[in-house]
C-alpha cells in the first residue's frame, strides 16, 4: 500500500489579499451562465468547451473521455518532475434540472451577487472589495462548478505541486453518472492514482471545514396503486370503489414507523455499523441539531436522540413525492383512479441496492398486493386481485463506500487541510450519494471527500448559491491538497 507521509507543502502563498477575487468570480460567473442539465447534450458540450479553454490558459490540456452517448468526462494532468505519487481530483460540471419561474431576482443561468440580506448587488468591477457574506446565485454555484474554478485559482497562484495531479470532471453526476464505470474501465491505466479527492457537497453546518470519508449509496422505486379504471363521482361511488390514495397512504405507513425506523423485513441486516474511531469523530463534531431545527422550523427530528452524522450512518427511506387526484383549486369530488409515490432509499456500507429493492417489493407483496413490474396491469388482472400495484425499480443503484478515518491517505488529507484551517470536522459518511463505488471497484483507489460549499446553499433546489467566503476558503483548502507530497 502506498504510504502518505507526514510531510507536505502547506499553502502560505494563497492569502486572501493575494487572490484576485473579482477575476475568480468572473471565471465562475462565465461558467455558471452556461445551462448544464446533463440530458441536453449541446449545452453540455458548450460547458466542456468552456472548461477546456479555461484550463488551457493555465497550461493544462484537458481532453474528452467518451461517455458512449452521454456528456463527456474531461481529463487532464500535471506531471511533476520527481513526484513519487499521483493524486486524482474530481468534480462535476452538470447540474440539477431547473424551474426558472421559481428563481428570484434572475434566471437560474444568470449569475448574480446577493448581499448578506439576500438583496441583489451590482456586479463588481476590477479591484472591488467583496463582502465575505455575499453570495453568488445560479444553478451549480455550489454543486458543483465551484471546485473547477477553485482549482484554476490555485493554479493562478503559482503553487508548485509535489505530486502528479490528474483532473477528472464528470458531465452527468446529477444523472447518476451512468457512463462513469465504463469510462473508468476504458481508461483504467490513464486514471491510475495513489489517492483520490472528490470535491462535492457542503461543509459542516457550523461553517467549519469538513472532510468526509464516505458517502451513502442510492436506489429508488416508483409505486402506483390502482383503484377504479377511471375517476368516479365520490358521492355516487365513494363507499363502493376503493380509494387508491388512501390505500397508498396505508401501504407507505406500513413501511416506516413514527420514529423513523424502517419496518421492511431484512432492511438493516447487512448494515456495517460505525466503529469506535468513527463514533468518536461524530461525538467530537460541533452540535448543530438545535441550530438546524430552528433553521428548518421543525419541532423534532425523524431520528430522536441521534446526532445528524449518526443518523447518516443508517439507511434512509424517503417518500420523495405523492400524486393522486387534485388538491387546492384542482380538487374535485372524485375517487381517484391511481395513486403514485416516488421512493428514494439511501444505502449505507454493506447494503446491496438490488437486494434492498427486492426487500421493498416483497414487503408490498406481504401486504396483500398483486404486483406487476414496469407495466400497466391488464383488465383481467385488475378484476382478479383486490389489491394491485405497479412497481418500477431503479435499473442500477449506487453502493455506499466508507474508508477508515486513520488510513494513510485520509490522514495526509486531514493534515493538509488542517495546515490552513486548523481542526476540521471529520464526517464518517456524507448523507448524500456520489458515484464513488465505481472508482473503488475499478481503480481500487483510496477516496476522501473534500467539500467547500456552504451548508445552506439550496443545492438541487431553486436559488442555489455559494457564500463567497466558502469560495475563498475552498481555494485555500484545495491548494493545500494540490501541494501534498
Amino acid at each position: 500500500m502506498t504510504r502518505w507521509p507526514l510531510v507536505f507543502l502547506a499553502i502560505s502563498s494563497l492569502r486572501a489579499q493575494e487572490i484576485d477575487r473579482v477575476a475568480v468570480l468572473n471565471d465562475l460567473a462565465e461558467l455558471l451562465a452556461i445551462p448544464n442539465v446533463a440530458r441536453n447534450l449541446p449545452d453540455m458540450e458548450r460547458n466542456a468547451g468552456a472548461i477546456i479553454k479555461m484550463y488551457a490558459r493555465r497550461g493544462v490540456t484537458l481532453r474528452k473521455l467518451d461517455a458512449a452517448g452521454g456528456p463527456p468526462a474531461l481529463y487532464g494532468e500535471i506531471q511533476t518532475p520527481g513526484a513519487k505519487r499521483t493524486l486524482l481530483l474530481y468534480a462535476h460540471y452538470d447540474g440539477q434540472p431547473v424551474v426558472a419561474s421559481q428563481w428570484r431576482h434572475a434566471g437560474p443561468f444568470e449569475p448574480i451577487l446577493l448581499d448578506a440580506n439576500g438583496e441583489k448587488l451590482s456586479w463588481p468591477g476590477p479591484g472591488a472589495t467583496l463582502g465575505e457574506e455575499w453570495r453568488i446565485q445560479a444553478r451549480s454555484a455550489s454543486d458543483d462548478k465551484a471546485p473547477i474554478i477553485a482549482f484554476l485559482a490555485a493554479l493562478d497562484s503559482g503553487l508548485r505541486p509535489r505530486a502528479n495531479l490528474k483532473f477528472l470532471f464528470d458531465g452527468e453526476e446529477e444523472a447518476g453518472s451512468p457512463h462513469m464505470r465504463g469510462i473508468l474501465e476504458r481508461n483504467r491505466t490513464l486514471l491510475k492514482a495513489d489517492g483520490m479527492i472528490f470535491c462535492d457537497g457542503p461543509i459542516n453546518q457550523s461553517r467549519r471545514p469538513l472532510i468526509a470519508f464516505g458517502a451513502r449509496g442510492n436506489t429508488s422505486l416508483a409505486l402506483t396503486v390502482y383503484g377504479p379504471a377511471r375517476e368516479l363521482h365520490s358521492g355516487h361511488y365513494g363507499n363502493f370503489a376503493p380509494n387508491p390514495a388512501l390505500a397508498l397512504a396505508h401501504l407507505l405507513a406500513s413501511m416506516k414507523d413514527q420514529d423513523g425506523r424502517v419496518r421492511i423485513a431484512g432492511f438493516y441486516d447487512d448494515v456495517v455499523p460505525f466503529n469506535e474511531a468513527e463514533r468518536k469523530a461524530i461525538a467530537a463534531a460541533p452540535p448543530v441539531e438545535d441550530q438546524l431545527k430552528r433553521e428548518f422550523a421543525i419541532g423534532a427530528s425523524e431520528s430522536p436522540g441521534k446526532r445528524i452524522d449518526e443518523a447518516n450512518g443508517l439507511p434512509a427511506f424517503n417518500i420523495q413525492g405523492i400524486t393522486s387526484g387534485g388538491t387546492g383549486a384542482e380538487a374535485r369530488n372524485v375517487v381517484p383512479a391511481t395513486a403514485t409515490a416516488s421512493i428514494g432509499i439511501r444505502l449505507v456500507k454493506g447494503m446491496d441496492p438490488r437486494k434492498t429493492s427486492a426487500q421493498v417489493v416483497e414487503h408490498i407483496r406481504r401486504q396483500g398486493y398483486f404486483i406487476v413490474e414496469g407495466r400497466e396491469p391488464t383488465p383481467a388482472e385488475r378484476l382478479a386481485h383486490p389489491k394491485i400495484a405497479q412497481v418500477r425499480t431503479a435499473r442500477d443503484g449506487t453502493r455506499a463506500v466508507r474508508v477508515p478515518l486513520d488510513s494513510p491517505f485520509a490522514s495526509a488529507v486531514v493534515r493538509a487541510v488542517e495546515s490552513v484551517h486548523g481542526e476540521v470536522v471529520k464526517q464518517p459518511t456524507m448523507g448524500g450519494t456520489l458515484p464513488i463505488d465505481a472508482f473503488e471497484d475499478v481503480l481500487a483507489v483510496p477516496i476522501v471527500i473534500v467539500p467547500i460549499a456552504n451548508h445552506d446553499n439550496n443545492q438541487h433546489s431553486h436559488n442555489e448559491n455559494l457564500r463567497l467566503k466558502n469560495l475563498w476558503d475552498g481555494i485555500a483548502t484545495l491548494s493545500a491538497i494540490m501541494t501534498m507530497e
